[in-house]
């Protein structure tokens, strides 16, 4: 399941500090083979989410085998030290997945930007600047395997050059009595993007209901079925559109129709009976999703298509896309957003020349601006999306009006009040992300307002291995608070001493040599020996779980001092703090839960899930407000 769709929202949540299994080895295979399989099948869905993903996951697993270096203390190890943190892992899978972006765009400038304005949560000018460097090896590394792959000899890779959509050569300038349809394009984008959301959404809540209960088959029977049906209308619905004839050979122009053995390119003649027809429709899904695009972007290649075609082709990826994404396919939303807005972009474009009556207009100007615009109506981007789509065309000339586009796009979209996206998916996950800014209705709140009806579980500093057990088993929490054992000021549970986390619990445990029997008091320091089983311990915890704990009962009884492993750094919080203070400590610092404290113990422990509980109640309460106000009860 982690490899399905995209990937940019389980991505995003990891790098906003929640702790998702979603970046391991067997995650990184089904994405490679998932999407490969996938995109080549002729699905409507893109690489390039799922290649965000894919680099984000050998980020992550670099990071790891550093973590496994650094605990044998071997040479390597003191040399990868410096990756093994939480703060430098967030910082590599940050490069990560701008490497993929890089990577999927051949846009190095874009993978940074998008990590700055989508992606990431915790940016600096230290990540900036290794984002910067990664995305320029890929880039190097990208440009000498497409130099070496001429000829067809690496198959479709690089057929289109290092620039995917290159249109240099097409519109280089603009009219006044263009700006209203262009941005009549970008409030269609918006309306069709947040369209795309919403019913995206609905149909991904309605998975989640439907599949609750079922097998994991029935999700493959799912996407088989979705495989079959996107392979039916492909095929068929070129068939019931008329060939077309071919227009008159122009210097540069592509020759019509296609001749046979030519696997690219524009013109293909698909059960044309005459010769000197094509099809358009062929031309469009018969074609790899890079050549599609790059058809429709074409210049100097008026009323290539029909009005109808390009209706029928707007209308069939958007119901697809809505479909496939979601289902249980490695899918990303790129290539569909761009052929969407593509179509009905390059409809208006034969609009609006033949009103202006101008051969100065290119139909593919306006494809380009119409794939923007439904780009930001559906992620709600604006500056990675720019110089992405720049890098894509390499016609800078265009640069203010895809701003233009863009911009009134998201604006549009905003207004809808329909989600991002990937926002909307990390909100159906039911994923504790925490937004820039706090929610509304919570500023009244202080941090023991969370706390209401919470039972607290917390620990001694000397514990029995039985108690050890019970608390993880009854339990799920990640962390526990350490008070002092057997204060007889205050009773137990009194003084604050740190916490623990379950994972170094778990550890613990899998060391028998720091059992000490209960009538010999307090564990004694830690020995050489025991030092070195925990360190020897440290690798084989990343694959083991509560569950696989072996513990003899006789050991049961047994006490462990839990003092020399506290982290007495754990962050606190006065019960009464205001909850977006506590809000924005969580996310600046990427938190998982902090400690409510009062003096001299610890009251609770607050958590992002309280923080995500807490927000959906101020919205409840804000709702009630509002229909109980005078203006609605007129």
């Amino acid at each position: 399941p982690a490899a399905a769709g995209s990937g940019i929202p389980e991505v995003k949540s990891v790098l906003n500090g929640l702790d998702l299994a979603v970046l391991d080895l067997r995650t990184l295979l089904a994405k490679i083979f998932g999407c490969i399989f996938s995109v080549a099948g002729g699905l409507v869905v893109g690489k390039e989410g799922p290649l965000v993903h894919v680099g984000s996951c050998v980020a992550h697993l670099l990071s790891e085998s550093s973590s496994e270096a650094v605990g044998r203390s071997s040479r390597l190890g003191r040399m990868l030290e410096p990756m093994a943190g939480s703060a430098e892992r967030r910082d590599l899978i940050t490069c990560g997945a701008c490497a993929g972006v890089a990577a999927a765009f051949r846009a190095p400038v874009g993978g940074v930007l998008i990590g700055i304005e989508e992606i990431a949560t915790h940016w600096s000018q230290k990540v900036l600047c290794r984002a910067f460097f990664t995305t320029a090896v890929v880039s190097v590394v990208l440009r000498a395997l497409v130099k070496s792959c001429h000829m067809g000899s690496c198959g479709y890779f690089g057929s289109g050059g290092f620039i995917i959509f290159d249109i240099s050569e097409g519109q280089s300038d603009y009219i006044a009595g263009e700006l209203l349809p262009m941005l009549a394009l970008g409030v269609t984008g918006g309306l069709l993007g947040s369209l795309f959301n919403a019913l995206s959404g609905r149909i991904c809540a309605m998975r989640r209901v439907w599949f609750a209960n079922k097998k994991p088959r029935a999700r493959v029977v799912e996407a088989l079925g979705i495989a079959v049906l996107t392979s039916l209308v492909t095929y068929c619905i070129p068939l019931a559109f008329p060939c077309s004839r071919c227009p008159a050979e122009q210097e540069g122009a592509d020759v019509c129709p296609r001749p046979d053995g030519v696997h690219y390119g524009n013109f293909i003649a698909f059960h044309c009976r005459e010769p000197g027809e094509y099809s358009d429709m062929a031309t469009i899904f018969f074609n790899t999703q890079d050549d599609a695009i790059r058809n429709l972007f074409s210049t100097n290649s008026p009323h290539e298509y029909s009005v109808g075609a390009l209706i029928t082709t707007f209308l069939l990826y958007f119901i697809l896309a809505v479909v496939t994404y979601g289902a249980a396919i490695p899918s990303g939303l790129f290539i569909p957003c761009i052929l969407c807005g593509a179509s009905y972009g390059r409809l208006l474009g034969m609009g609006v020349k033949a009103f202006t009556g101008s051969y100065e207009i290119e139909e593919g100007t306006y494809a380009l601006l119409g794939a923007a615009s439904f780009l930001a109506g559906a992620m709600r981007m604006a500056v990675s999306l720019c110089v992405i789509l720049l890098e894509l065309t390499n016609n800078l000339q265009l640069l203010p009006l895809v701003m233009l586009v863009l911009l009134v796009a998201k604006v549009v979209g905003d207004a809808t009040r329909v989600p991002p996206v990937y926002d909307l998916h990390i909100s159906l996950k039911k994923l504790p992300f925490l937004h820039e800014d706090a929610p509304r209705g919570v500023e009244s709140l202080k941090a023991e307002d969370v706390l209401a009806g919470q039972d607290l579980v917390g620990l001694s500093s000397v514990e029995t291995v039985g108690n050890l057990l019970d608390i993880l088993r009854e339990s799920s929490h990640n962390g526990f608070p350490v008070f002092r054992a057997h204060s007889e000021a205050a009773g137990p549970r009194s003084v604050f001493l740190g916490s623990i986390l379950r994972s170094k619990l778990i550890q613990i445990l899998q060391t028998p040599s720091l059992f000490v029997d209960e009538g010999v008091g307090a564990a004694p320091e830690l020995s050489a020996g025991a030092q070195t089983a925990l360190e020897l311990n440290r690798s084989n915890l990343l694959a083991r779980k509560f569950s696989d704990l072996s513990i003899d009962e006789a050991n049961f009884d047994k006490l462990v001092d839990l003092s020399p492993w506290l982290d007495r750094s754990a962050h606190l919080v006065p019960e009464g703090a205001s909850l977006p203070s506590v809000y924005r400590m969580f996310r600046e610092l990427g938190l998982r839960h902090a400690y409510v404290v009062t003096e001299p113990g610890c009251r609770g422990v607050v958590t992002r899930e309280d923080l995500h509980a807490a927000q959906g109640r101020s919205r409840q309460t804000a709702a009630e407000v509002e229909l109980t106000s005078p203006s609605h009860s007129m």
